[in-house]
């Protein structure tokens, strides 16, 4: 998918590290790290679709609040690496595509099929991020779900569903934007999104 903004609008893609909040403010706790700790952002910048503060990857962020909407609508692909407790199975993997029941605002709800993979090998752009835990706590694996939608905590949700609690979430890829390239914590401005 193809995002065009007009000129008058900053759009910047970011590397978000674990540890910080998706926002500017933060009334509630003084000491929470905020993206304006990472990079200098013009007045009325939002990041687009949130990832809470354990999660990390990429955030895109702009000034220009219709392109907010259009990002975060349900045609707009969101695929993210989780490293769960255990070793996944295939039949683990089957359940998450075909959808699984998660509790969302104290309802049930079924999430949509998606695409569900197990990764063999995973990128070095990923990094290492922070250590989750050692060996001797018993393995762990990783495996891509790319979503349409964003439910609050979703992914970490569902892999909790089919018995595999997630250790680590990172987002990888919004649309055919990629974190490849960004290292934890860095900021590039981009002209558009493609």
């Amino acid at each position: 998918m193809y995002f065009c903004f007009m000129s008058e609008h900053h759009h910047f893609i970011l590397h978000k590290p674990h540890g910080y909040l998706s926002q500017f403010i933060y009334e509630k706790k003084r000491n929470k790290k905020k993206l304006g700790e990472l990079y200098d952002f013009p007045e009325g910048t939002m990041a687009i679709g949130r990832l809470d503060e354990d999660s990390e990857g990429l955030l895109l962020l702009t000034t220009d609040g219709m392109m907010s909407e259009i990002v975060r609508s349900k045609t707009v692909e969101k695929e993210y690496f989780a490293q769960v407790d255990g070793v996944i199975t295939s039949a683990s993997i089957e359940k998450l595509e075909a959808g699984v029941e998660i509790g969302v605002k104290g309802v049930r709800y079924t999430t949509k099929p998606c695409d569900a993979r197990i990764i063999d090998v995973l990128p070095e752009y990923i990094g290492e991020g922070r250590r989750i835990r050692d060996e001797r706590h018993g393995p762990t694996s990783w495996l891509s779900i790319t979503l349409t939608e964003g439910k609050f905590r979703q992914v970490r949700k569902m892999t909790a569903a089919v018995g595999f609690p997630t250790l680590r979430l990172v987002r990888v890829r919004v649309g055919n934007i990629s974190l490849e390239g960004l290292k934890a914590g860095e900021v590039r401005e981009i002209k558009e999104f493609k």
